[in-house]
């Protein structure tokens, strides 16, 4: 088990061991202690994410709150809320707007809601690797930082969650089946939703937290998500089967508003950030390595994983490519949507 030490100093030095499985516990300790001392508070930046408790997401976030404690000696404590309990990504981008909220861990769904550009690194399927997606983001990572930090929010990792596969209640992985089912798909953006249906899709527009009840009642039927997200949410056995086809990435960064960030005491701010970039790299490869053992885990639970034929794979991409001209100019600045396409291709 690993140990973080941390040393408060007025006259006397202090010293308090703490658990990593502990920190949200002692938190509260460590503040008091830091309050007594030297009579001020340290800034508490509140973190939420739909990432399970204890799912890798947590446990990685985990690490780096122990870090910044570490580092900023007790000046800054990262205060996480997982498992949706804060709400949605919508609720989040939101309650970080007031200030309710200073951080958080958020997919595509959620940065799209503070800069709609940010699609431009999930088009359908004009990605299939790992390799095509970072080419992808390193050509525009630069201008989608600036443009976030003229939204108010700092990017202060970058992170994956795996590839996003479609789940379904069929055995059949061609286009045409998948569009019956009850689909479901993010609320709160209609264009999107529009793009959905216009595909042929039978889109059913739900927030995150309420799948599970969608599935339990049957108002939908299939959803497309990462492996690891629809194992440690336990939706899968609602749908027996899973199309083995990197239809999307689903990408998520780490964002702090910029005023909770300014509030960071300057000398401390270079080596958070630091711990957070090393945190967002570990991240990307842990979930790399774990997505293949999250489809193993469900395929021990019943799950099928069935693949399209060379000919159902050329209609899915024909599909989804026809949706281009619907996302470009109208989702994705044209300029940006053609750069992108133009990195994918390279």
């Amino acid at each position: 088990m690993k140990y973080w030490i941390y040393k408060y100093a007025n006259r006397a030095t202090l010293f308090t061991i703490v658990t990593l499985s502990a920190l949200s516990i002692i938190e509260v300790e460590i503040t008091s202690l830091w309050a007594k001392v030297n009579g001020t508070k340290p800034l508490v930046i509140k973190l939420a994410t739909l990432a399970p408790n204890r799912s890798p997401w947590h446990e990685i976030l985990k690490d780096m709150a122990a870090e910044w404690l570490e580092v900023s000696n007790g000046n800054v404590v990262l205060r996480i809320y997982p498992g949706g309990v804060a709400g949605d990504e919508a609720d989040m981008v939101r309650k970080m707007r007031i200030g309710q909220l200073h951080a958080a861990a958020i997919s595509n769904g959620g940065l799209s809601r503070i800069a709609p550009e940010i699609t431009v690194l999930t088009i359908p399927m004009a990605v299939e690797s790992w390799e095509g997606l970072n080419r992808v983001r390193n050509a525009m990572k630069p201008r989608l930082e600036a443009l976030m930090e003229e939204k108010g929010f700092i990017i202060l990792n970058w992170g994956d969650a795996g590839w996003v596969r479609f789940f379904v209640p069929e055995a059949d992985p061609s286009v045409e089946v998948v569009q019956r089912t009850k689909l479901f798909v993010w609320s709160g953006d209609d264009r999107t939703v529009e793009i959905w249906k216009a595909s042929g899709f039978n889109a059913v527009p739900l927030t995150a937290t309420d799948i599970l009840l969608g599935l339990q009642t049957g108002m939908i039927n299939a959803f497309n998500t990462t492996p690891i997200m629809a194992l440690a949410s336990q939706w899968f056995p609602f749908t027996p089967y899973m199309i083995d086809m990197p239809w999307a990435p689903l990408i998520g960064a780490t964002v702090v508003n910029r005023p909770a960030w300014q509030k960071v005491p300057k000398e401390f701010r270079p080596q958070l950030k630091e711990i957070a970039v090393k945190t967002g790299i570990r991240l990307q490869m842990e979930i790399r390595r774990m997505e293949k053992q999250a489809i193993a885990e469900m395929q021990k639970r019943g799950l099928k994983v069935i693949r399209p034929t060379l000919v159902q794979l050329r209609n899915w991409r024909a599909v989804m490519k026809a949706a281009y001209p619907k996302i470009r100019g109208s989702i994705v600045p044209e300029v940006w949507f053609d750069d992108a396409i133009q990195a994918a291709e390279k």
